[in-house]
């Protein structure tokens, strides 16, 4: 058999590299309700990924995993030993990524996780691991299982069908599996959880109502200058006019300290924390016996998903300050702006319900084959693969010119002027009684707002050769066995933004288009030695090389690992190796995008004898300019040395146990130099000194552009580099045991385990090494996630009836005070302190009933206890819409599923 982690087939089912598998029946039984649920249960997925319940996240429509704390692009995906194509969209808006959430669950065998670089082998990509997904290749008779459940604290109901075939023909000759998905969830909406239906009422400070209707600045100028900043309620106003909004919520609200307005403890709770999904999946694979030895084969995965997602009233709104900055009001001698919430009243009919925004995925990878054998042991597999995901992301968007026109000429009035102290500030004196009044109709809301859609595209085509040979020559413990093959193909990306973000004709909003494509081959082999009846050696190596505009990066990679078994029981086993993640398309050809902003000029303070550590009291310390930002052609490959140790021991038929050592050594990781970095080390190279060395003299001077008359600051270009360096160090440990009980069945036990022990990142080469593990702030920020995590299952059988009892463990994580001062041992003065949130355990339970030999029925409680992350509410302030860390828990709660089974063939 071939497995994951190596090209050669073998008899040994564990080998060098650690493989964890989750089997169909895994996920059954377990409660999982698609790939990415089985995935980040699994001990390895520790870190946090922003998802459904991430709002307004770049990627709120797709579902990605993080192992071990790593880049969720440092993950390589196969399906069926095949490369995935890359999500279109960008995780965090600026890195590529793999979206599992078109995977068919009810077609999949099983899932095939390898821990640790193997580039050697997988290429680029595979540096914290390599995710396989294997799908049906064999199957007998027709399937037809119906699966619909719910959340028991309300939304989230869903209904899935899946019809599975398996064909024989010609003598058996030709052989046909086909397995059709069909699956529709409604959204969880934040009203539907008491944590998140409002704005934090149990917090270490007072709950702070949002800022539905809000005016605010610097008030009575002329007495006060600019040293009076704050809300102020005009003359008249008491919020009555408000009360209908937000199912009637709205009212009065005072914040110590800032003032009066408007606003609503309850307008939070209108967005999603999960996606409403609507996806269907067609799988099918074909093999054909030619002769004894040539078999054709083909296969094709289709599907189509729509995700639908609302980000909430804190992104629906509208203010003066994006097109005017401030305005002055002469009545009240302030430099002010207003702002504005738009409630489900406003919008009418369906509420936010008719503002969802939709990602509509369509991806399909298509495989045509042979392979065969030849000689006395030559094996040989040739076949083409094109992957192919198209992304549609339609979002509700404000008109620029019709908003702004509704609202000057409903609420602002005519412009009097420019105010008086500043000459830069437009005068209006605005109809605050409007401003303050009954809801917008439907009709005025329709006519400033709609929807903008954007498109992306990934492609990739992929020619494979490969030859195994498992007896190439004999040795003294046995056959040597090798693999060779060859890779040829090209891929592109291209994103092209909503028509009219990119020229300000959308309000409030920002993007950045970008393309590019590239060539790329490579050639591998693997060599498997038992150069010793205890002993077998394995060695691998790779080159992969990318050719893009004229322009190539190539990548040679290797690994060797040793297996040794003093005992037929004990395996004990090493690998070393190297790895690499070649620079994305992204990286490389991301569009320009610009914007304002402000920063410290360091070249001009130092004329002024002011060194970078000490610019108080410089004049250019706060200086605005033009920043901008694009791909980097000139990437190099993120490389990584990797090794792990571990042993495998089965004393018993019925008993294995497992651990193993992995270690990460990974330098020239792609990050985005600040501005600030940048002029800082321009005025080292000014004075003819090293400075933190973050870049050279040459690209400062071609980053950091100044007025050729006076030398002001003009533009800084920030790019993304080769200069972060991560060290990561952990264990893992599995354990299997079967026990069969007599007359009450057999029970079945299971447990993995996961522990970091070491875990670094080094930004740029002028910063010490950042603790992931144990700074707070940095855990929290790079979403590294706990230390540990385990999980593990119980399984019973008796009869016809079987039930498993599977169990998920978070290690302690830093709290969001021990995040937000990064100190764990920080005391607020309400009493609140920094620390660490506690283990966090959640259990499934399934119970299966085999009511006829072609029937099955099943139940499923997920999250048995319904627990949800409420206490961590007491850890965040009253103003947090979202008191807990979305990224590594989850309040949706406890849910139920019934299944039903049928097989026409028996």
């Amino acid at each position: 058999m071939t497995v994951t982690g190596s090209l050669i087939p073998k008899t040994e089912v564990e080998t060098v590299t650690p493989v964890i598998t989750i089997s169909a029946e895994d996920i059954h039984s377990r409660g999982f309700t698609s790939v990415a649920d089985a995935l980040r249960a699994n001990s390895f997925s520790s870190g946090g990924v922003q998802g459904g319940e991430t709002s307004a996240s770049f990627t709120q429509g797709a579902e990605a995993v993080s192992m071990f704390g790593l880049d969720p692009g440092y993950t390589k995906y196969l399906i069926n030993g095949r490369p995935m194509s890359n999500y279109p969209a960008l995780y965090n808006g600026s890195d590529v990524f793999n979206s599992i959430s078109g995977i068919p669950i009810d077609a999949v065998e099983r899932i095939e996780i390898l821990p640790g670089g193997s580039s050697s082998l997988y290429g680029s990509d595979a540096l914290a691991g390599v995710v396989n997904f294997v799908l049906k290749k064999d199957y007998d008779g027709t399937t037809l299982r119906v699966r619909g459940g719910t959340y028991t604290e309300g939304g989230g109901s869903s209904i899935r069908a899946s019809l599975s075939n398996g064909l024989r023909a010609f003598d058996d000759r030709l052989s046909v599996v086909t397995s059709l998905q069909y699956e529709n969830r409604d959204p969880v909406w934040g009203y539907q959880r008491d944590l998140t239906k409002t704005v934090n009422l149990h917090g270490y400070s007072a709950p702070v109502a949002s800022r539905d209707y809000l005016v605010y600045g610097y008030q009575d100028i002329a007495n006060n200058g600019l040293g009076k900043n704050g809300y102020l309620l005009p003359d008249g106003i008491d919020c009555s006019n408000t009360t209908t909004q937000f199912g009637g919520t709205e009212g009065f609200q005072s914040r110590p300290g800032s003032g009066q307005y408007c606003g609503s403890l309850y307008s939070p709770g209108y967005k999603t924390i999960r996606n409403g999904k609507e996806s269907a999946q067609l799988y099918s694979r074909a093999t054909f016996d030619v002769s004894d030895s040539f078999q054709l084969y083909g296969e094709v995965l289709y599907s189509r998903e729509a995700a639908e997602f609302a980000t909430g009233s804190s992104y629906t709104w509208w203010g003066t300050g994006t097109k005017y900055g401030y305005y002055y009001d002469p009545d009240y001698d302030s430099l002010l702006n207003m702002q504005r919430a738009f409630s489900p009243e406003d919008i009418g009919g369906g509420g936010y319900n008719n503002l969802l925004n939709k990602d509509t995925t369509k991806s399909y990878t298509f495989t045509l084959g042979g392979n065969g054998s030849f000689g006395e042991s030559w094996d040989y597999d040739v076949s083409f693969t094109r992957n192919e995901s198209k992304l549609s992301s339609r979002s509700w968007v404000r008109f620029a010119d019709k908003i702004n026109d509704f609202f000057d000429q409903t609420i602002l009035g005519e412009q009097l002027g420019m105010d008086p102290y500043f000459g830069n500030y437009p005068i209006f004196r605005p109809n605050y009684d409007a401003f303050y009044s009954t809801q917008l109709t439907p009709e005025q809301f329709a006519s400033f707002t709609g929807f903008g859609t954007a498109h992306a595209k990934t492609w990739d085509n992929l020619g494979r050769v490969q030859l195994t040979n498992g007896d190439l020559f004999a040795l003294p413990a046995g056959p040597a066995g090798l693999a060779v093959a060859v890779e040829v193909g090209n891929e592109g990306w291209v994103y092209t933004p909503m028509p009219g973000i990119m020229d300000g004709e959308i309000w409030g909003q920002t993007d950045v288009g970008g393309a590019g494509h590239r060539v790329r081959y490579a050639a591998m082999s693997e060599l498997r030695l038992p150069v010793a009846s205890m002993l077998t050696a394995t060695l691998s190596g790779r080159y992969d090389a990318f050719k893009a505009y004229g322009q190539t990066i190539d990548k040679p990679t290797w690994a060797a690992g040793l297996e040794f078994r003093p005992i037929e029981s004990l395996l004990i086993r090493g690998k070393y190796g190297t790895a690499f993640k070649a620079p994305t398309l992204s990286d490389q050809f991301q569009g320009l995008s610009g914007y304002y902003t402000f920063d410290t000029d360091y070249y001009r303070c130092g004329q002024d004898g002011y060194t970078p550590g000490d610019v108080e009291g410089c004049d250019y310390d706060s200086v605005q300019y033009f920043g901008t930002q694009a791909g980097n052609t000139d990437l190099e490959p993120i490389n990584a040395k990797t090794w792990n140790l571990g042993f495998v021991w089965a004393p018993a038929p019925n008993l294995s146990i497992s651990a193993d050592y992995l270690f990460w050594d990974i330098e020239d990781e792609v990050k985005q130099l600040s501005a600030d970095q940048i002029l800082q080390q321009e005025y080292y190279c000014r004075r003819n000194e090293p400075g933190s060395g973050v870049t050279s003299c040459d690209n400062v001077y071609a980053w950091v552009k100044r007025n050729t008359s006076n030398e002001a600051l003009v533009s800084v270009f920030t790019p993304k580099v080769n200069v972060a360096k991560q060290k990561l160090e952990l264990i893992t440990a599995s354990a299997n045991y079967m026990w069969d009980i007599g007359n009450w069945g057999a029970l079945n036990f299971s447990a993995n385990y996961t522990s970091k022990r070491k875990h670094k990142l080094q930004t740029d080469p002028s910063q010490p090494f950042i603790d992931l593990i144990n700074e707070p702030n940095a855990n929290w920020v790079y979403d590294s996630g706990p230390k540990w995590k385990a999980d593990g299952a119980i399984g019973w059988a008796i009869g016809k009836w079987t039930s498993t009892l599977y169990a998920n463990m978070l290690g302690s994580t830093p709290n969001y005070l021990a995040y937000a001062n990064d100190d764990f041992g920080y005391v607020h003065s309400s009493g609140a302190r920094g620390g660490k949130w506690g283990t966090y355990t959640t259990f499934n339970l399934g119970v299966d009933y085999q009511a006829m030999e072609n029937l099955k029925l099943s139940f499923q409680v997920n999250n048995v206890a319904n627990k949800m992350p409420d206490d961590q509410a007491h850890n965040y302030p009253g103003t947090s819409t979202t008191p807990y860390n979305s990224a590594l828990y989850s309040a949706l709660g406890r849910s139920v599923f019934a299944e039903i089974r049928y097989d026409f063939s028996k």
